[in-house]
């Protein structure tokens, strides 16, 4: 029996971020601005930089804002041009996700934004949580060409979603890759395989490590947004793959 290949995505925050997952070993990079919120569109210059430096999987997430995902004309027209730019920056893929009002998926501006990026891979994110019918949502998603869901089986943590991913996995019937994410450590990631069948694993393992600044401002001594910086440990990384194997 030929050994499964498993995928580890690290979602980053910025090029510091991005650089030390690389050194841990990550197959793909999610870039993300503001990842607090769930993950915003990171500048172009972030998006060139990490291009250029680093031979990795690139996919940067195309979300304009945090909160829902019910996008005005003006916020789709920002994410047509913005992939329009990863594609240019040659971007392995793109992140996208887009549903309607009644909790379906926009299925004419997904399809819109799919066909701007090809030939770049594009995977739907975790807007398919909030989906109404997460079943429906996955033939749609095979349908209109989207490479990947990254879910957490609808429940905030996918350690309590993983019954609706390995469903989901089964039906998907390898036409579309289901990628479980949101909590998904080393303590958990090798349950997460064997009970789901999924080979793709999406990670954050967000940190933060004191700033290298010199001088503290008194006023501003335990302010962690002034001296507190995103970090991810590169050995955790590579625990993720470790666990699995």
């Amino acid at each position: 029996m030929i050994p499964k290949k498993y995928i580890i995505e690290i979602a980053t925050s910025d090029f510091a971020t991005t650089q030390s997952a690389v050194v841990g070993g990550a197959d793909r990079i999610e870039l993300c601005a503001n990842l607090a919120e769930g993950g915003t569109t990171p500048s172009f210059a972030t998006i060139k930089k990490c291009r250029e430096s680093f031979a990795v999987s690139l996919y940067p997430i195309i979300r304009p804002r945090g909160g829902d995902f019910l996008y005005t004309k003006d916020e789709f027209d920002i994410m047509l041009q913005d992939v329009k730019l990863c594609r240019q920056l040659g971007c392995d893929g793109v992140v996208i996700g887009l549903l309607n009002r009644d909790g379906t998926i926009d299925i004419v501006r997904t399809s819109a934004l799919i066909e701007a990026a090809y030939p770049l891979g594009v995977t739907f994110h975790r807007a398919f949580d909030r989906c109404k019918d997460p079943f429906a949502a996955l033939e749609i998603l095979i349908e209109i060409g989207c490479e990947r869901i990254l879910t957490s089986g609808q429940e905030p943590s996918v350690v309590d979603g993983v019954d609706l991913v390995s469903e989901l996995n089964k039906k998907a019937d390898e036409r579309i890759i289901i990628m479980p994410g949101s909590g998904v450590r080393k303590e958990n990631i090798k349950m997460l395989a064997e009970r789901t069948g999924c080979v793709e694993f999406h990670s954050s393992l967000r940190g933060k490590e004191p700033s290298k600044m010199g001088f503290i401002h008194p006023a501003f001594n335990d302010s962690g947004e002034s001296y507190l910086n995103n970090a991810i440990d590169p050995d955790g990384v590579n625990d993720l793959r470790t666990a699995l194997d």
